[in-house]
């Protein structure tokens, strides 16, 4: 690589990789990763590499519309870190973790997570008080990447405000304007999950 830009991002992605793998968050080959270059072209992860793992020869470049810029194979979901970069035009990195409570809350939530009154709401880029009401929706898995890609932009044109979405059975996407924002994104909805989860049980028990 000679890029600047994409070493950089190829480093911010690797590093990334390595945060989510240590916590759990990215088993096996799991998830995908992307950052948006100044000229629009998107570093990320390709298809089936260890996130724990990751070389700048694990990163490759597509273009706006998700087309691979090289002989490589990019993640089978980039259409949706593509319709996230279009819709979001300040994002400027998303992470797709496969959490287990991602997983959890996809069978026990139904179309949403609601999730307010909590502190770490704070933690989402745009919320200043622990006196909000975030809905995170869940969509139902589909090996046909165009089309959930459409369902979720139809979502997005209707709220705006959107912070992650989860894929049932499966995981997460969240997004930030640096890859710091999106790591402290998904920490945070991660710590929400587990608490929604949990108070869940309790409410049933």
């Amino acid at each position: 690589m000679t890029d600047s830009h994409l070493q950089q991002a190829a480093h911010e992605l690797a590093d990334a990789g390595r945060q989510l793998h240590a916590r759990g968050w990215v088993p096996a080959t799991s998830g995908n990763f992307s950052i948006r270059l100044p000229d629009d072209r998107i570093a990320i992860t390709v298809s089936g590499k260890h996130k724990g793992r990751l070389t700048p020869e694990d990163i490759m470049l597509v273009d706006a519309d998700g087309r691979a810029l090289d002989h490589r194979k990019p993640s089978a979901e980039t259409l949706l870190h593509t319709s996230i970069y279009r819709a979001f035009p300040n994002v400027a990195a998303i992470l797709h973790p496969h959490s287990l409570n991602a997983s959890l809350a996809s069978r026990l939530f139904g179309d949403a997570i609601v999730i307010e009154n909590c502190e770490l709401l704070k933690a989402l880029e745009g919320i200043t008080t622990h006196a909000s009401r975030v809905t995170i929706p869940i969509f139902a898995n589909d090996q046909n990447i165009p089309l959930l890609a459409a369902r979720v932009d139809a979502y997005v044109d209707q709220h705006p405000d959107i912070k992650a979405y989860i894929i049932a059975d499966h995981g997460f996407y969240t997004w930030g304007t640096t890859m710091q924002d999106a790591l402290r994104h998904v920490e945070a909805l991660e710590f929400l999950f587990d608490l929604e989860i949990r108070w869940h049980g309790v409410k049933r028990a």
